[in-house]
């Protein structure tokens, strides 16, 4: 799998997703298998570059290459400026935003709703890959809703404009993240080009990430929310695409190891207050679907420091050890809280 002059170690991408794929995140999916990852989307209002939220977003000091950032918005000069900024500080891949489904996001006319505008969109993709000297990617949606569906359109316009590679969403602005991703379309979309086309949407274990490969015919997968809380999913799915057996659960000690580096690394780079409240999410995602894992989650959510938090985590995982050396899943609805933009 290719990006530009970029040679990805495979075919297993992280999604961008607001508020959980910062950079500790990334990196750390990146060290558990995923073969590329994108960051959280960053606005291309100039006005809020030097905010310490934005600058975090695109803070990718140390992260293994190619350093991707997303850029949302709906002024093409505004994005093409974005990019470039972001180029300067060392981002070698510039991915495009349509598919963000958020309510304020699409007020603004970001996201997917740019899918409404079919001349802007092509101005903006036009303008941005004519602003930077690396390569421009775009991901986004089927369409506005089941009535509205353009996606072929939109993917034969991004590859006459230069695009680099279609990130695509089976699901349209409408529906949200309910019901069932579009892989037809995805197949579609990726027989009418000749760029690579990634799969997004629902992929959640090993076995489906082979299956979407083989319905759509796409050069890779993205997962989104089946990452939260695991990480390692990347090298099983990576396992399982190349061998066709499974990895075994992780070891209990390996986890409760990634969870303190994961956690040492996130409050580093929040500070103490916001990395203590930032990483209650994390936290929960990793115990969520272990015994005990709900009330431990609830206790925790008290705790006010990061030492109170990683004594908290670390004797959570010296109890799993009861229950075997590798952890015992004990699968339970997710929240609809928890269900963050993939």
């Amino acid at each position: 799998m290719q990006i530009g002059p970029y040679i990805l170690r495979n075919n297993v991408f992280v999604a961008p997703m607001a508020g959980v794929t910062d950079r500790p995140f990334r990196q750390l999916c990146k060290q558990l298998g995923a073969g590329y990852a994108v960051s959280e989307m960053a606005a291309s209002n100039p006005r809020l570059w030097a905010t310490e939220k934005s600058s975090r977003r695109t803070d990718h000091t140390g992260e293994m290459e190619p350093k991707a950032v997303q850029i949302a918005g709906a002024d093409p000069q505004d994005l093409a400026d974005c990019a470039r900024f972001n180029v300067e500080r060392g981002a070698q891949i510039i991915d495009i935003n349509m598919g963000c489904p958020v309510k304020k996001v699409c007020n603004a006319w970001c996201g997917s709703a740019l899918l409404q505008h079919e001349e802007l969109v092509q101005t903006i993709l036009k303008t941005v890959v004519a602003a930077v000297d690396v390569p421009v990617t775009l991901k986004f949606r089927t369409g506005w809703d089941r009535a509205n569906k353009n996606a072929l359109t939109i993917a034969r316009m991004a590859e006459d404009a230069g695009i680099a590679m279609l990130t695509l969403h089976g699901r349209t602005r409408a529906d949200g993240y309910k019901g069932e991703a579009e892989y037809d379309t995805i197949a579609a979309v990726k027989r009418s080009v000749s760029i690579p086309v990634v799969a997004n949407g629902d992929i959640t274990t090993p076995e489906k990430a082979r299956y979407v490969l083989d319905v759509t015919g796409a050069d890779a997968v993205m997962v989104g929310r089946a990452a939260q809380g695991r990480p390692w999913i990347f090298r099983e799915i990576d396992h399982y695409l190349r061998t066709g057996s499974h990895l075994p659960p992780p070891l209990v000690t390996e986890v409760s190891h990634l969870m303190d580096e994961h956690l040492r690394a996130h409050y580093a780079f929040y500070g103490e207050y916001l990395g203590v409240r930032t990483a209650r999410k994390h936290i929960g995602w990793y115990v969520r679907e272990l015994p005990g894992g709900e009330p431990f989650r609830q206790r925790m959510n008290l705790l006010e420091s990061t030492e109170e938090q990683l004594q908290a985590v670390a004797q959570f995982f010296e109890s799993q050890a009861q229950y075997g050396e590798r952890l015992q899943y004990c699968p339970s609805p997710q929240p609809e809280a928890e269900r963050e933009a993939a």
